[in-house]
């Protein structure tokens, strides 16, 4: 069966997800979702009405069906010998190499965290998420975050948590809704809300 994860998105950095490079990836943060979600299920990210760029609450930010999952250290193999780009470098000029959600480097026991959006205070709920997920068939809408529908606002989820269990009746109505924009898949619909490395501010928060 197939589950449709849902939560509400406080800080939309480019991180957590990291829509970039061509393939959406969920790493760091939403621990419990990256535990339990499996191939084939989806995920859909809402905005809050605390947003930088005003009140989104209820509108998709993203969402993404997990086509790949691993472990964080298989990842962590994975992006430096295939996907070089999720690996943070601070020194880039580019914001997106900085977002780089490969955070943890398990060359070392325990895993050093190298020089990225979270810090050594995120290490126990990172890690505890166990999975990486990634997706090679999302829409990321970032800032121009994409109105639901009325017969889809029950799968909002208003607080901190997620929904799952009680999202079963929605999954083929939203994927009929999907289905109806007309909208290819894998594209960047809009940028991070907030501009997380504007002035001095280089800290992710979940």
């Amino acid at each position: 069966m197939v589950t449709l994860f849902s939560y509400r998105i406080p800080h939309d950095t480019g991180a957590a997800p990291n829509p970039f490079w061509g393939i959406c990836t969920l790493v760091i943060c939403k621990p419990a979702i990256r535990r339990v979600a499996k191939m084939g299920d989806w995920i859909v990210g809402t905005g809050s009405k605390n947003s930088p760029i005003g009140n989104i609450d209820g509108k998709i930010v993203y969402l993404m069906q997990v086509t790949n999952k691993m472990t964080m250290q298989e990842y962590d193999t994975f992006t430096q010998k295939y996907l070089p780009e999720k690996v943070p470098d601070w020194s880039s000029s580019d914001p997106r190499r900085r977002l780089g959600d490969s955070i943890y480097d398990f060359s070392f026991t325990p895993p050093r965290i190298r020089q990225g959006v979270h810090r050594e205070e995120d290490r126990k709920r990172d890690m505890s998420g166990l999975n990486a997920l990634l997706s090679e068939y999302f829409w990321y809408f970032g800032n121009n975050a994409c109105e639901l529908p009325d017969n889809l606002r029950k799968i909002i989820k208003q607080d901190s948590g997620h929904r799952s269990r009680s999202n079963e009746p929605y999954v083929e109505q939203l994927l009929e809704w999907l289905d109806g924009l007309g909208m290819e898949p894998n594209k960047l619909y809009g940028s991070p809300q907030e501009e997380l490395f504007k002035g001095s501010r280089i800290y992710c928060k979940c």
